[in-house]
């Protein structure tokens, strides 16, 4: 009850000072993005402010969870791609490059670009991003292979990115491998999926060295974004419209597959971030012609 008289009570106070009350409902359900944006990545930073990049052009939209407003904050460029992105504390979005082989680093606030790194120069994908307090991790989706830019005192950016090799458990086959990942608090532990075989992997960062997460059978195909939260993973498996529950044993080394999460707006979502309960799924529509008027859009699901 008290928290409904402030409610009131701020109410009546906007009226009275003529201050017109929010419209709309806080946090929707479905946020739309530009027309023709042909999306991918998700990262949610401070507040409830969200990035989301374009395929095609390595565009950077900003918005507003709670509003669901925003604008292009990096136009397009010419040979530029964003498939995976993460925002660290610095409010620094890292952006993985895709088929140009490319990071790039820019500003969240102003949109400067702060650093590109070459990762390869050789056929690649480079897929999704996480950054720890070391460093920032790419995936390469066709070389047996992360990346790493390289994070010093007080974050400050390393010169070039270093290769990590992939061994262990872990071998790449033909088609799409590596695609979502991300890491443990401390930063210790990275967690994959591969996509083309539905397996789950962790890897230790310093070595390379990958074990699978026996899931009793089970296997996430299609897994493209993940998002770990304590000992709960989600996969979003895109082609299939849903989204993993995957419950992890204490030691990562194994995990159940709960359920999955689904919406009717799902339209091939690919990746996710989080805000408290709530989940937001970028639809990269796959499948659907990139035109200029096609729509594109992000959709809250809650947790279970």
């Amino acid at each position: 009850m008290r928290r409904l008289a402030v409610i009131a009570a701020t109410a009546a106070f906007a009226v009275l000072a003529g201050v017109p009350a929010a419209a709309g409902p806080a946090f929707p359900e479905k946020i739309g993005l530009p027309d023709g944006f042909a999306p991918e990545g998700i990262a949610i930073g401070r507040g409830h402010t969200f990035y989301v990049g374009s395929i095609p052009t390595g565009a950077i939209y900003r918005g507003d969870l709670r509003t669901g407003e925003g604008r292009v904050l990096v136009p397009g460029v010419p040979g530029r791609q964003a498939i995976g992105v993460d925002v660290d504390r610095k409010k620094r979005l890292f952006v993985a490059g895709g088929p140009t082989g490319r990071a790039f680093v820019y500003d969240g606030r102003s949109g400067e670009l702060l650093a590109e790194y070459v990762l390869t120069t050789n056929p690649t994908f480079v897929n999704d991003v996480v950054v720890t307090r070391d460093g920032a991790y790419f995936t390469d989706s066709l070389q047996q292979q992360l990346y790493r830019v390289p994070l010093g005192p007080g974050g400050a950016l390393g010169a070039t990115a270093e290769t990590i090799p992939l061994s262990g458990d872990i071998a790449f086959v033909p088609g799409f491998n590596l695609n979502g990942i991300d890491a443990t608090p401390n930063g210790r532990t990275l967690v994959v999926v591969q996509s083309n075989l539905g397996k789950l992997f962790t890897v230790d960062p310093r070595t390379g060295a990958a074990g699978e997460i026996d899931l009793g059978g089970e296997t996430v195909t299609a897994g493209d974004g993940i998002l770990l939260d304590g000992k709960t993973l989600y996969v979003v498996r895109n082609q299939q419209n849903r989204i993993a529950v995957v419950r992890l044993a204490r030691d990562l080394g194994s995990g159940t597959l709960l359920t999955h999460l689904t919406h009717p707006d799902f339209s091939v979502p690919t990746t996710i971030a989080e805000l408290g309960q709530r989940l937001y799924a970028v639809n990269a529509r796959f499948g659907t012609p990139v035109t200029p008027t096609t729509p594109y859009w992000v959709t809250q699901v809650r947790k279970p």
